[in-house]
């Protein structure tokens, strides 16, 4: 009797075992005292949603793509966080809002929710995620479908990997969705021809750039602040005030233009448009217009935090790569991404060139590239987690992101038109909420759609006049490479 008591405690404290898996030290970070950081993927719809669907396709699509999403974050005996399976009641996760009647236009009411959504913190005691259905017309959708999840379960890349597993091919769902290929930018003619004299400086001048980019980074996170300008309030809790979020959609073919012009990347243009777009607001909303103390704040110190993916890989793994245990470290479900300080160019006043904020922003990002500090800040998290732990951690982290003024992450989304459950999208965002940023920005492509989604602190950004200064930004260096290309062909 003794012997099969003995043996059922050990069968139970097994499966207890087995339903037990640890956070991920980013994870950590992302849900704890000092941060509570979720990614908000929005889909617009063709047509009316059915949302009689809904239940069915939690469970037989969503749940099964990663048990993180059945799981809730314990604390286990030895202090440690870990994710613990639990049974899981869809009806739980689904909001369906309910409009006022008789609204001229839903955009407003949209909005609205949409900020309250990013705004309302996910319930700890159940599976961190949630998915509203919003059935009512937009000028920019029939209907809306929008997922919160809580980055603790995963990186972008992990999570747009799970969301784009529950959609197909609207055309043919038995065929793969495809994605745009990496390639290389064009090169100016004669570059790329210099000879092995050329390593040494080139060594040198990599860990010239590593020492300043590490330790300005180091002070970035730890003291030195950006000014406050009309794109940082530099006030303590922004990250618990509403938000706005608007999109602004460019053509890809158009921006490949210029970046065949230019001789650049397309994310080299979307850093150009963006930090051009932002100083045109910043001197627009500063005092005096460009003199005295607005011209401080339309150059005041701004520095833009860009996100890395740090596996190297081509393009998005299926689901089941990444949960597998042997699909090696660059394809594995996870947080695996890193910051990049990138201090946003400044103007002169008449901006008489938009074509230096490409190059300028090309010029940083090659150049931090070009060295090795993201991987040593990595490395001081892992320091500071080992011997502070992660609550600790977590605050630095924290100070990362409220000392600088904005960040900017972009996501590669298929090029064909998608559906879910037979329903096409007729495209989709998304926006990370809960940073202590007044300003963040996220770039999403869809089919021949590039789409840029902003968040501001709502109050104090003007998010109407931000979305015109970024379209003016990208017609400027459009209009400006043109110019240039006509140039070299005369």
């Amino acid at each position: 009797m003794e012997e099969a008591l003995l043996f059922t405690n050990k069968l139970q404290e097994e499966q207890e075992e087995e339903w037990l898996f640890p956070v991920s030290p980013t994870g950590q970070y992302f849900n704890s005292s000092a941060l509570s950081v979720c990614v908000l993927a929005v889909l617009d719809f063709e047509h009316p949603i059915d949302d009689s669907l809904a239940i069915p396709l939690i469970h037989n699509l969503f749940l099964p793509i990663n048990p993180r999403f059945s799981s809730i974050m314990i604390i286990d005996e030895k202090g440690e966080k870990q994710w613990k399976k639990v049974e899981v009641r869809a009806e739980d996760h689904i909001r369906v809002p309910v409009f006022p009647p008789h609204s001229k236009s839903y955009d407003e009411c949209f909005k609205d929710y949409l900020s309250e959504v990013a705004m309302e913190p996910l319930r700890q005691g159940m599976p961190l995620w949630e998915i509203h259905i919003v059935k009512y017309p937009t000028s920019a959708a029939a209907g809306n479908v929008i997922f919160k999840l809580h980055h603790a379960l995963g990186d972008g890349f992990s999570l747009m990997g799970a969301l784009l597993s529950c959609l197909q091919r609207a055309d043919d769902p038995a065929l793969p969705l495809t994605f745009p290929a990496f390639k290389e930018p064009s090169r100016v003619p004669g570059a790329g021809k210099d000879g092995p004299c050329k390593a040494l400086p080139g060594l040198v001048s990599a860990v010239v750039n590593t020492v300043s980019d590490f330790g300005w980074s180091l002070m970035k996170s730890s003291f030195l602040e950006d000014d406050r300008t009309p794109i940082r309030s530099g006030d303590p809790g922004v990250e618990f005030r509403p938000v706005d979020i608007n999109t602004i959609a460019f053509s890809i073919d158009e921006i490949k233009q210029i970046k065949t012009r230019l001789h650049v990347t397309i994310n080299d243009v979307l850093c150009g448009v963006i930090f051009l777009g932002t100083r045109l607001y910043m001197e627009e909303t500063s005092d005096g217009g460009g003199g005295g103390g607005g011209g401080e704040l339309k150059n005041g110190k701004a520095t833009a935090l860009v996100l890395l993916n740090t596996r190297n890989i081509g393009g998005y793994r299926s689901t089941k790569e990444m949960v597998r245990s042997d699909g090696g470290d660059s394809s594995k479900w996870g947080n695996r991404f890193a910051f990049m300080h990138v201090a946003a160019p400044k103007s002169n006043s008449s901006f008489s060139n938009p074509i230096d904020f490409v190059s300028k922003a090309r010029e940083i990002i090659q150049r931090k590239r070009n060295s090795s500090a993201v991987l040593l800040t990595g490395k001081v998290l892992d320091t500071l987690r080992h011997y502070s732990g992660p609550e600790a951690t977590a605050k630095y982290v924290h100070n990362t992101l409220k000392n600088s003024s904005m960040t900017i992450s972009n996501m590669i989304g298929p090029i064909e038109k998608m559906s879910l459950a037979d329903q096409p999208l007729k495209g989709l965002y998304f926006m990370v909420v809960g940073v202590p940023q007044s300003l963040t920005i996220t770039v999403m492509s869809y089919m021949r759609t590039l789409r840029i989604a902003v968040g501001t602190e709502r109050g104090f950004i003007d998010a109407a006049k931000y979305e015109g200064c970024v379209r003016r930004a990208f017609h400027l260096i459009s209009d400006a490479a043109a110019a240039t290309a006509h140039c070299s062909i005369s």
